[in-house]
């Protein structure tokens, strides 16, 4: 995936620039200024993700940063080892030829600088030849060839004066008469995909940087380290809200460090290319929408494409998963969609048994593993169920490759900031934690849930999934109370007094009724840490409503569990809703305080209304069988309450009942 910033257009806050009406191109002109993706460039350059002049003997790009120029199919181009070498070769180069660019001088700014941005940081294109641009000019622009010089100067020249560049800032006095003036850039940014160098995606975003401040003072800009990237710009923070994002290379991932503007290559048949386009475009989206906040494209460049390209056992779940979301959307009946569900998950299913038999490859064995019991919270209907292994019992495999790999151990020694929690390991920790409430069963790995929230050290589940860890860490604690309480290990006066203990470590994490807000910034940006505080406080209420309900003969009618579903319910108007919203990421806290509302509590009408916000997309996936399950719990119970049974129907039991068999995370 490439990523490109394809403008900036600067916005004077003290002058303003003039404005002349733009010349209409002719027909002509416009074709010939469109763009057209070039598959005949150099390999150096379509490696680089470049763009290629497809100069004779050598483009000017590989002449210009002393690269080897290769027209014909290197050796190196088919081999996936090879190429991640030439890679890194290449940075290599292009690092030692910037390094001696260093002490060159720099030369003075161009009569086309926008006020007051002479002291933005040099970009590539500073450092390329004139001629080679990476983008159609612009029909106003002085510099495009289809610039009109005989149109009239609409302006007045004491508004603004052309040839008056802002100087580099410097604190010596000789620069006090050039002040600088506060300006905004708007910065639109295009994200392209291609699979197999065939476009399949493209995204764009604009946002807006503001400074009124100059920057600080530096004898010479700084260089970068590295332009190997397009993404540089996002290195220093999250510039599309106000708070810091998260690190592009905070997760450990199982395919290595975070490569920017990867193309993966996947090789799938022409049968099953229209799945793989649709997992990519409508259900790659879905999968881990908290993630795409808090560092926007990891999700598909980190972890999916990757895993699409070097595991193939992953790969058909991802087709068959497509398969499923392919019928649920657009109510597809028949043969052939059934045929492919079932052909892709029995060539998963195939593949993962093989490969545990061979007991090599144990990264990808784990995250195909966990692929096919994660993805499926986030496509299908209700009654879309599947004829193969249940989601615990791929689960106690997914265990055993874990522990493994050894990942607990590397989790609990995540002490240092500096070391990265493994990413499967973290996606492992989620479904433990939620998928332990799902069978009253102690979480796997509690123990070591236990030491990290004793280290007070982090697991990756905030930024992962948007609950902070140690808010998970007391739900894996309550876990185990109820599974304890199943098995009768436990008298009242032991369950009650560990239900204290367990109540007080809630309170330690509650937090000021101050630091909760609505998440979007007032220029409708999303601010991804108070998403994480509000999603928190969620949880934690839920979390408070799943302890009480441990209590001896507690019941849904008690003043106290009526108050936590009231506040719980309030505490939902801070999370955005509707199908761009975050209610898909709150299931596992919507089951629990939706099992223990009556019939006159506000909670139902409030999801109710989130429910219609969501639309059709209310229908799949873990939310579609949540709200399921809720309706067949409410009917049950409140025809308990009208016939005054007093009796308690739990949500466990009504799957039982009903045969169902879901993870609800």
């Amino acid at each position: 995936m490439a990523t490109q910033s394809t403008g900036q257009t600067p916005k004077a806050v003290a002058t303003v620039a003039p404005k002349s009406a733009p010349a209409k191109a002719s027909p002509q002109k416009a074709a010939a200024k469109m763009h057209r993706r070039s598959r005949s460039g150099c390999f150096t350059c379509r490696l680089r993700r470049k763009k290629c002049d497809e100069g004779k003997n050598q483009c000017k790009a590989c002449k210009h940063l002393g690269l080897k120029c290769e027209y014909k199919r290197p050796m190196w181009w088919s081999n996936n080892e090879q190429r991640k070498q030439q890679k890194e070769s290449i940075k290599n180069i292009i690092k030692h030829t910037k390094l001696s660019e260093k002490t060159a001088p720099i030369g003075t700014s161009s009569a086309g600088t926008p006020p007051g941005l002479s002291h933005s940081l040099p970009t590539s294109a500073t450092y390329s030849e004139a001629t080679a641009h990476t983008r159609t000019p612009s029909v106003d622009s002085q510099s495009s060839p289809g610039y009109d010089f005989n149109q009239p100067l609409s302006y007045d020249y004491h508004d603004y004066q052309p040839h008056i560049v802002s100087p580099p800032y410097d604190p010596n006095p000789q620069y006090q008469l050039f002040p600088t003036t506060p300006y905004e850039v708007d910065i639109k940014t295009t994200r392209q995909m291609f699979v197999n160098d065939v476009p399949t995606r493209r995204d764009s975003t604009i946002s807006t940087y503001s400074t009124y401040q100059p920057p600080p003072p530096h004898p010479l800009p700084s260089f970068p380290e590295d332009e190997w990237t397009n993404e540089n710009i996002y290195d220093t923070g999250d510039m599309f809200s106000a708070e810091d994002g998260l690190d592009f290379d905070f997760f450990d991932f199982s395919h290595g460090a975070p490569q920017a503007s990867q193309q993966a290559l996947i090789q799938v048949d022409d049968c099953d290319r229209p799945l793989l386009d649709h997992f990519i475009d409508n259900v790659l989206r879905l999968i881990f929408p908290i993630l795409e906040v808090n560092q926007h494209g990891s999700a598909r460049s980190e972890i999916i494409l990757p895993a699409l390209e070097s595991n193939r056992c992953y790969l058909h779940c991802c087709l068959s998963v497509s398969a499923i979301h392919l019928k649920s959307t657009r109510g597809l009946q028949g043969e052939q969609i059934d045929s492919d569900i079932m052909r892709h998950r029995y060539a998963a299913i195939t593949e993962l048994c093989e490969a545990l038999k061979l007991d090599a490859n144990h990264q990808q064995i784990l995250e195909a593993t966990l692929g096919m019991i994660f993805f499926q919270c986030s496509v299908g209907r209700p009654g879309d169920a599947l004829p193969d292994i249940p989601w615990h019992s791929h689960f106690e495999a997914a265990t055993s490759l874990v522990r493994k790999l050894e990942l607990p151990h590397a989790m609990v020694h995540n002490s240092n900031a500096q070391v990265h929690p493994p990413f499967n390991m973290t996606l492992a920790s989620w479904i433990d934690i939620l998928g332990a409430t799902m069978l009253r069963r102690s979480p796997q790995f509690a123990d070591t849930y236990r030491e990290k929230n004793q280290s007070g050290s982090t697991s990756g589940l905030c930024e992962l999934m948007g609950c902070e860890d140690n808010m998970m860490y007391l739900i894996s604690e309550i876990a185990c109370l109820d599974a304890l309480k199943a098995g009768n290990g436990i008298n009242d006066m032991q369950l009650c007094q560990l239900i204290g203990s367990l109540g007080q470590s809630l309170d330690t994490t509650e937090v000021t009724p101050e630091s909760l807000a609505w998440p979007y910034s007032s220029t409708g940006a999303l601010r991804p840490r108070q998403l994480s505080r509000n999603m928190t406080s969620i949880f934690r209420l839920a979390a408070r409503i799943y302890l009480c309900s441990l209590v001896p003969h507690a019941s849904k009618a008690d003043l106290t569990m009526q108050g936590l579903v009231e506040r719980f319910t309030s505490s939902l108007q801070l999370i955005p809703h509707g199908p761009d919203g975050f209610d898909r990421s709150i299931v596992w806290p919507l089951l629990i305080a939706g099992s223990q509302s009556t019939a006159h509590s506000s909670f139902r009408q409030t999801l109710a209304g989130r429910i219609a916000s969501l639309g059709e997309h209310a229908e799949f996936g873990s939310f579609g069988r949540m709200v399921r399950l809720l309706q067949e719990v409410w009917c049950q119970s409140d025809e308990a309450d009208r016939a005054e049974s007093g009796q308690n129907v739990h949500w466990r039991d009504v799957m039982q009942q009903k045969g169902w068999d879901f993870l609800l995370i």
